[in-house]
């Protein structure tokens, strides 16, 4: 059969409009990460529960802190307290970040979809983050109100805000890896935290010093505060480029 006349211009033309609207590597990331945050805010369910969890756990540590002596300075403890309760409740979440993908059988279409399995990572790592914050947002005045209206904080204390916002994203990428390593795994909540503690402990040690010198303050605040959010940040560029890197063969496991 002839060809029709403009047959071949109009076959060319076609394709290159498909071309142009094939979905790219950044538009299957904002269509993963929307799903996330939809299917999130319809439910509530990671925010409900983590905020319900952290103040569970600031009554434990008020009722744990009530018998404590009069010399008992809460402000060098008070550090170490908000990322104990960070890190616990962050758990909790990490620990259903898939929960939704598992139970619906959701994880099985993403992975049949021929995209680079890397922008699950950023995607699912990106929501982790955004949920983590949400709920420290809620839980730090809380915590305010809970320890240090009975003292005064020094006047650095809003440089809380750098050592939590890069602890939370190490938190989140790591935690996004080793949730996806357990999800198939018997126990997985208990083998999450065998895994994440451990691993995260560098990141922990560094936010904890960074916090407590902004809450204590002093001359030596800077001394202190810098090369641990230094350390905190190398932390997170490593940690989150390797988890990025061995995402592909961890899923594909």
């Amino acid at each position: 059969m002839a060809n029709l006349p403009g047959a071949t211009g109009s076959t060319n033309a076609v394709s290159t409009t498909s071309a142009q609207v094939r979905p790219t590597g950044f538009h299957h990331y904002l269509t993963l990460l929307k799903k996330d945050l939809t299917q999130e805010f319809r439910t509530k369910e990671m925010l409900t529960s983590m905020g319900i969890y952290s103040l569970l756990v600031l009554i434990v540590f008020g009722a744990a802190l009530a018998q404590t002596a009069s010399s008992f300075d809460i402000l060098q403890m008070g550090g170490g307290l908000l990322w104990v309760l960070i890190v616990f409740t962050s758990l909790l979440g990490l620990n259903r970040s898939f929960s939704h993908e598992k139970e619906n059988g959701c994880l099985e279409g993403v992975l049949l979809i021929p995209l680079d399995r890397s922008v699950i990572f950023l995607a699912k790592a990106s929501s982790n983050l955004l949920f983590l914050l949400a709920v420290e947002i809620m839980v730090i005045p809380l915590f305010y109100f809970f320890f240090l209206t009975t003292t005064t904080p020094a006047e650095t204390f809003w440089m809380i805000v750098f050592p939590l916002l890069v602890g939370t994203i190490g938190v989140a990428g790591i935690g996004t890896l080793l949730s996806t390593i357990t999800i198939n795994t018997r126990g997985k909540d208990v083998m999450l935290a065998v895994l994440f503690i451990p691993l995260i402990y560098p990141l922990l040690y560094a936010c904890v010093s960074a916090t407590t010198a902004v809450i204590v303050g002093g001359e030596w605040t800077m001394d202190v505060y810098l090369p641990a959010l230094a350390l905190a940040g190398g932390y997170d560029v490593i940690m989150i480029l390797l988890s990025w890197v061995l995402y592909d063969f961890v899923i594909s496991a």
